[in-house]
């Protein structure tokens, strides 16, 4: 699997850049930014075709990024992929230590160890039909209990070798530590634009990376001007693009979380430091700031009909090097700019650390490593709690139009998982399908359709954590159909061992699973290319559709827009990166969005990846932003680029 990026951040975001003037007003007072040196202003002029780099050193943007948020970090001489180093703590990549933010394990991690078995209980399969009953613990303020639950430090990406031009997975300038096995994970999940016209059967909470639909039938995909065929995003008759605004990167001594950004009709809203900043979609002023007593640990990429969304955090700010724990739930009205409660879950005596959180119509779900509980979004009154004698326990929750439960039942080695729809507001079990004896995590792609993926016998050796898909019936929890999903052919990741809901470059509607294939040679000098092929959900078969992502870029699905397939094109070395529909029924591919290839511009786009940082797509607008903050080593970084049409 892919690892999240590196180092963190602490200062207010520094001005300059590229792209128009930021028009902030201070929401709250800030200390003064340091002094930055003049950065090239929107788009440069035009230029000519890049010359590639002579054949001893291949173009990996070597005029490009240098690295930041949302991507590995670069040596700054070429040189050939390197082989993987043992890393200290159990695969912890080498060079600064997260610090506050950034929640670490106090001492190194050890593997799981063997549990004796425990006789079945509540909710396990056969003893009871609804393990979800009401919270049979008090939920509220409790403190955190020291020792208890702490949080392990989030799997990082190693260094990129030069010579690549980054995406897929089988990469060696990627190369994974993989020390998820042994570590309490935090959510880097991306952000997901909320809809409201998308999804198959009307459902507004319905967000967009698992929104269905019909196909488009009756007209023609991608026409110039108007609205492809099953979608409702524009075609425009011009899609070169500008850069709307920027915020810079929060200088920090340490690595940050900075999870979580949401767009709706009237406000793009993204995680900071400590806090949540909603901003005008196209201008980029600040509309609100929610400030928060520690910074945020996992956020959901659902958003409700009314604009409501959910996010867990510390409860004060951390000391270099360590954590306060992932104890407080929150949900957020985006519309307002308020947190409308907090809450926290008792497990027994003690505090529960939180490890994901997603929200499906207006329940907020939360789990842990110790079970999950659930929550109305509106008033933060307590819906159900799976029983704390239970001897299966809930992993995480997906979200978005129905919610679905990863449940584990025994112990490591000896795991059995269910996955099991359930109903959000009294956590009654609908269907329940019961997985392979062995398989121990499991991602889940879409909660409608149901799609989960899993890395069975451990045959996914390039950490992706995916090397089947599972495609069920949510009403009877009987298996559709299974996908087989080669490491070496197939990219897309989730990593699901706490996250649970964080699966990255695959999407799931109308019936189709979209996923794209590793990155091979393209038809240029040095250059990578890739596709998407579409696997049909009913019978595992490849329904011959295929989009091209054409030569030195790469293609990664994002969302569902009706019928249609939204897409983001990672650029060569010498482009602005692109934003297509893919129609539902021709399977042509229709650019929406290009970005200026002006040095600066692409400096900053091509550090944010797809298998890192969160991109949302929705208005004609383009948001790309990171998921950890930190102090910038490289020059000027940033936290989140916004793009949008030059007229």
């Amino acid at each position: 699997m892919s690892q999240p990026p590196p180092p963190p951040p602490n200062q207010p975001p520094q001005q300059g850049g590229f792209g128009p003037p930021q028009d902030q007003p201070p929401a709250t007072p800030q200390p003064p930014a340091a002094p930055q040196n003049p950065a090239p202003q929107g788009p440069a002029a035009p230029q000519g075709p890049a010359t590639p780099p002579a054949p001893q050193a291949p173009p990996s943007l070597q005029k490009g990024p240098q690295p930041g948020y949302g991507y590995p970090q670069q040596p700054p001489a070429p040189q050939g992929p390197q082989p993987p180093q043992p890393q200290p703590g159990y695969g912890y990549p080498q060079g600064p230590q997260p610090g506050y933010g950034f929640p670490q394990p106090p001492q190194p991690p050890q593997p799981p160890q063997p549990q004796a078995p425990q006789p079945p209980g509540y909710g396990y399969p056969g003893a009871q039909p609804n393990p979800y009953g009401q919270p049979t613990q008090p939920m509220g303020p409790y403190p955190q209990q020291p020792g208890y639950s702490y949080p392990g430090g989030p799997t990082v990406p190693m260094q990129a070798q030069p010579g690549q031009p980054g995406g897929g997975r089988n990469n060696a300038a990627l190369l994974i530590i993989v020390a998820a096995v042994v570590a309490i994970a935090l959510i880097v999940g991306g952000g997901v634009w909320y809809a409201k016209s998308s999804g198959g059967d009307g459902k507004k909470d319905e967000t967009a990376s698992s929104s269905g639909g019909e196909d488009g039938t009756g007209g023609k995909d991608g026409a110039t001007g108007g609205t492809p065929s099953g979608g409702t995003e524009k075609v425009p008759s011009d899609p070169a693009s500008k850069v709307l605004f920027q915020v810079g990167m929060p200088q920090t001594k340490d690595t940050v979380v900075t999870s979580g950004s949401w767009l709706t009709n009237s406000v793009y809203a993204k995680s900071g430091v400590a806090e949540i900043v909603g901003y005008n979609p196209a201008a980029g002023t600040k509309m609100w700031t929610i400030k928060l007593p520690g910074p945020v640990c996992t956020a959901s990429k659902h958003v409700t009909e009314d604009n409501k969304t959910a996010v867990v955090f510390q409860p004060k700010m951390p000391k270099k090097g360590s954590s306060e724990g992932c104890s407080q739930v929150a949900a957020i009205d985006l519309d307002k700019g308020t947190r409308l409660w907090t809450k926290t879950v008792k497990n027994g005596d003690y505090t529960a650390n939180l490890q994901n959180v997603t929200v499906s119509q207006h329940t907020v779900a939360v789990g842990s490593s110790n079970g999950g509980a659930a929550f109305d979004i509106g008033t933060g009154k307590a819906l159900w709690q799976p029983k704390p004698e239970d001897s299966c326990s809930d992993a995480g929750y997906g979200g978005g139009p129905k919610l679905v439960a990863v449940r584990k039942c025994g112990s490591y080695g000896e795991r059995q998982l269910h996955i099991q729809t359930i109903d959000a507001v009294s956590g009654k079990v609908i269907s329940d399908y019961k997985m392979a004896a062995g398989i121990e995590y499991a991602g889940i792609v879409s909660t409608d359709p149901l799609v989960v993926a899993a890395d069975v016998g451990d045959s996914a050796d390039d950490g992706s954590g995916i090397s089947d898909y599972f495609s069920i019936d949510n009403k009877t929890g009987k298996l559709l159909t299974r996908i087989s999903a080669p490491s070496d052919t197939y990219a897309g990741r989730c990593d699901s061992i706490t996250r649970v809901e964080d699966c990255r470059e695959v999407v799931a509607g109308n019936g189709r699973l979209y996923v794209p294939t590793e990155e091979h040679d393209g038809s240029g000098d040095y250059s990578k290319t890739n596709e998407i092929v579409v696997f049909d959900l009913a019978t595992g078969k490849q329904t011959g559709q295929r989009a091209e992502a054409g030569d030195g870029y790469t293609l990664s699905p994002l969302r569902m827009d009706g019928g249609n397939l939204i897409a983001y094109k990672h650029p060569p070395y010498d482009q602005g990166g692109q934003v297509v529909t893919i129609g539902g029924s021709s399977f042509k591919a229709t650019t929406l969005l290009e970005n200026p290839s002006a040095e600066s511009v692409r400096r900053a786009e091509t550090t944010m990846l797809p298998e890192y940082a969160e991109i949302l797509y929705g208005q004609g607008r383009l948001y790309m932003s990171a998921v950890y903050a930190h102090k910038s080593t490289y020059g000027k970084e940033y936290l989140l680029l916004a793009f949008g049409s030059k007229g």
